[in-house]
């Protein structure tokens, strides 16, 4: 039997690393084959990326061309404010029951129905007959039997009902706009209470024979007003 001899390789020493260097250009070689063909695959006709005339220029898809902003059942909002609704021209009418208690209240009368005996003297002096001497006459004398019934002039409020010594029993009212009236020379037993309200024509008192200035004279109501504080002529003021 033979004896088999080793001896060495083709592949030993320097041709085994030229094999190995031949073995590597391959292996590169392959991989860059491999690498083109995938980038070919990538490109932008395999990938069907959109054009770029169809991106904004924020980097946005432009799709508002695809989209209808308008919407026919969208009821439109006005931005001017709600008009108020217009006022009546005309003023509301007052009732005929209130035109009439205002057209009383302001309406003036003679408290008593007679013959005006002695006028206003407006400032001037003018001789008293009961007394003999000259004084002013800050009213007017109604003539009236006693007992007649005295009335109220206007709307108003019972101020005050006295006793004077002289004047006899006396009952003030005061009106609206500054008036106020007086009732001299009544009976004793007046009609009304301090702070009553009266309207025009209601009974206040009777006339008396308690005036003890003008006693001489024929039986009459000495009647006077006001206005703001100053004696004015009655028949100034009642028509």
């Amino acid at each position: 039997m033979k004896k088999l001899r080793f001896g060495k390789s083709k592949f030993s020493g320097k041709g085994f690393y030229i094999a190995l260097a031949i073995s590597l250009v391959a292996v590169g070689t392959a991989t860059t084959v491999a690498i083109s063909k995938t980038i070919g695959d990538l490109s932008g006709d395999s990938l069907n990326l959109p054009s770029t005339s169809s991106v904004s220029e924020w980097g946005y898809s432009d799709v508002t061309k695809d989209v209808d902003n308008t919407k026919s059942d969208i009821p439109k909002v006005s931005s001017a404010a709600p008009s108020s609704a217009p006022a009546s021209s005309q003023e509301p009418v007052s009732s005929a029951a209130t035109q009439a208690k205002q057209a009383k209240s302001n309406t003036y009368a003679m408290p008593v129905t007679g013959e005006i005996t002695k006028e206003y003297s407006n400032g001037e002096l003018v001789k008293s007959e009961t007394m003999g001497d000259w004084r002013t006459h800050d009213g007017i004398d109604i003539k009236g039997d006693a007992n007649t019934p005295v009335k109220a002039c206007c709307d108003g409020t019972v101020k005050e009902i006295k006793n004077d010594p002289m004047w006899g029993t006396c009952i003030t009212l005061e009106h609206a706009d500054g008036y106020t009236s007086y009732y001299y020379g009544l009976s004793e037993t007046a009609q009304v209470k301090q702070d009553q309200t009266v309207a025009v024509g209601d009974v206040i008192g009777t006339i008396g024979t308690t005036n003890q200035l003008e006693i001489a004279e024929p039986s009459h109501l000495h009647f006077g007003m006001k206005k703001d504080g100053k004696w004015i002529d009655p028949t100034s003021v009642i028509k």
